[in-house]
This record gives structure tokens, C-alpha cells and sequence, in this order.
């Protein structure tokens, strides 16, 4: 927590705003890192502590955000605790607190893995409330939820209903939601076998995360357009991309990217450059086989990586 400096007003000073401007909370929104969720936990609880009574409203629609920072972290029970007090103060008068409940606690059992039934009936439960009331940037992030949670073919339906809502508005924090709108529909293309229908939305992803100056959301999107054009067997196409973000990379010395080594290696398999695609593979198990959810979920995948690596036991 940061220092409280005693001085003739008792100011303390939370992102920017003084708590004794009532009118001037923290956007507390505003400064969310979702890189980041442990320094944005500390942030929102440093308000919470200095919150009185008469914010009331406020605190429980930011103690939905502490929720949702605590299920980024994997602390799953603390997030359902930190929503149960949120739940007990529900009313009707409180309606964008109770969509934003809603949609918390179905993230937290979605990321949890845990009652997906029930986090897809929350998820549900929001875009009725949200569309029955009016809350169209919370109806909006429910659709972009429900694109998750449902199989590839209703994800599609959910995601593109999203897309629209979001182009066809003049609200920015709407459009604020293209980029992963772009992205999510894009994968639900791929999963379904439509490939060119999901290079087009992670084109225009990329496009997008290029204007509003977002670089690793858009190093993030052009190894996605990559992926696409070897899965459309435009294997030179990709292998170029996947080259291209490799540069950017060494040149902004940025952190490696086994997912990039992975790709650039199966597009060197395929154009029969198997020493230097093994080199690649190598690479690419080196940095995802740290990678706890791929421990978890692609255990065959690391394996494969390791075995076209040239790394199996003898």
C-alpha cells in the first residue's frame, strides 16, 4: 500500500484522484492491466480500503473487478468469497452492479474449470438482463463470453451477433471491443475447418490493434494471420509472416516466443527443411514446455515438439 502523508486536509491521493472529491472517484475501469492482474489487485484494494459508507454502489461494482483480478491469478475461492458479499447486497435498484456480478462469476468458474454449465448460464443470464435493460456494453461482454463457452458452430452465431453491435455503434468503449471480438470469432472460424473466413477477421484485427497502437496485441494477431495462411497451405505466405515477427522481435529485444519457433518450424517441415525446422522445434520446446496450461491441456503437443525436436530419450 502506498505511504498516507498526514497533511492540514488528509488527502489521499488513489490514481490520480484525492478521495475527498467525492465526484471524482477513480475510474477504477481505467486501471485495469489485464497483464498485470496482481498490481491491479493491489490498486482496486487500495481503494476499497479507503472507501466510507456513503460509496456504496461504488464499492460493489468495483468489488466485482477485485473478483475478476483474484480468478486472473487463479484464486478461484477467493474470487467467489470477494463475489458472495456482492451477491448479499443485490437489489433492483442495482442493475449494472448485478450484470457485472453476473458476468464475474461466470468467468471465475469458466476459468476454473469448474460448473462450465453454470458459468454458461450466468453468461446467459447477462445478455437477457443486459438487453432487457439497455446495458449494451455489459450485453455486449456477455455475447463475447458466450462466444467462449459455447461449441464452435453457437460461438459463431454469439460472436458475430457481438461484431455487430460493436461496429455498428458510436460508443468507443464499444469499439474497444473489435480486438477481441476480431480475434475469438477469427478461432471459431478456424476450429470449424473456414480458414479464410478466419485469416479475414485476424486481418482485420491486426488492423485494428495497429490503430489504437497496441503492439503486442498486434504481434499477437499477425502470428495468428501466419497460422491461418499455413493452415490454408500458403506455406511460404506464412513461414514469411512468422520470419517477419521473429525480426520485430530480436530488434525491440523483446522476450521469445516459443509460439512463433513452433510455427516457424512446422512451415519449415512442410517446405522439407527438416534440419532447420528441428532447430525451430528445439527452440519452441524450450519456451513452451515451461508453459503450466500446455502442461496441463496439450501434454501431446509438448511431446511432439520434443520428439521433432530431436530431444526423446534414446
Amino acid at each position: 500500500m502506498r505511504t498516507i502523508l498526514l497533511i492540514p486536509l488528509i488527502l489521499l491521493t488513489l490514481g490520480g484522484f484525492t478521495m475527498e472529491e467525492k465526484k471524482e472517484l477513480p475510474n477504477f475501469d481505467k486501471l485495469w492491466d489485464y497483464n498485470d492482474p496482481a498490481k491491479t489487485e493491489k490498486q482496486f484494494q487500495e481503494i476499497l480500503d479507503n472507501l466510507d459508507d456513503k460509496d456504496e454502489n461504488y464499492r460493489l461494482e468495483l468489488l466485482t473487478q477485485l473478483a475478476r483480478t483474484k480468478g486472473l491469478q487463479k484464486k478461484f475461492e477467493e474470487a467467489h468469497k470477494t463475489l458472495d458479499i456482492v451477491e448479499k447486497s443485490l437489489n433492483d435498484d442495482r442493475k449494472i452492479i448485478k450484470i457485472r456480478y453476473l458476468l464475474e462469476r461466470g468467468r471465475v468458474f469458466n476459468s476454473s474449470g469448474k460448473k462450465l454449465g453454470v458459468a454458461r448460464f450466468l453468461f446467459l443470464q447477462a445478455y437477457d438482463f443486459g438487453n432487457e435493460h439497455k446495458l449494451d456494453y455489459y450485453t455486449l461482454d456477455a455475447a463475447h463470453m458466450m462466444g467462449i463457452v459455447e461449441p464452435p458452430n453457437t460461438q459463431l452465431d454469439w460472436n458475430l451477433k457481438a461484431i455487430k453491435i460493436a461496429e455498428d455503434s458510436e460508443d468507443k468503449r464499444l469499439k474497444g471491443w473489435l480486438g477481441p471480438l476480431y480475434n475469438n470469432t477469427g478461432w471459431s472460424f478456424h476450429d470449424i475447418g473456414k480458414y479464410e473466413e478466419a485469416l479475414g477477421l485476424f486481418q482485420k484485427g491486426y488492423e485494428f490493434r495497429l490503430k489504437i497502437k497496441d503492439e503486442q496485441g498486434a504481434r499477437i494477431q499477425k502470428w495468428t494471420i501466419g497460422h491461418a495462411l499455413r493452415s490454408l497451405e500458403r506455406i511460404e505466405e506464412a513461414y514469411k509472416v512468422q520470419k517477419e515477427l521473429e525480426q520485430e522481435i530480436i530488434e525491440k529485444k523483446i522476450a521469445q516466443d516459443g509460439y512463433n519457433f513452433e510455427e516457424l518450424g512446422e512451415c519449415l517441415l512442410l517446405m522439407t527443411k527438416a534440419e532447420e525446422a528441428q532447430r525451430y522445434f528445439k527452440l519452441a520446446y524450450e519456451n513452451l514446455s515451461k508453459d503450466e496450461w500446455l502442461q496441463e491441456n496439450e501434454a501431446e503437443r509438448l511431446l511432439r515438439l520434443k520428439k521433432l525436436a530431436g530431444l526423446e530419450e534414446k
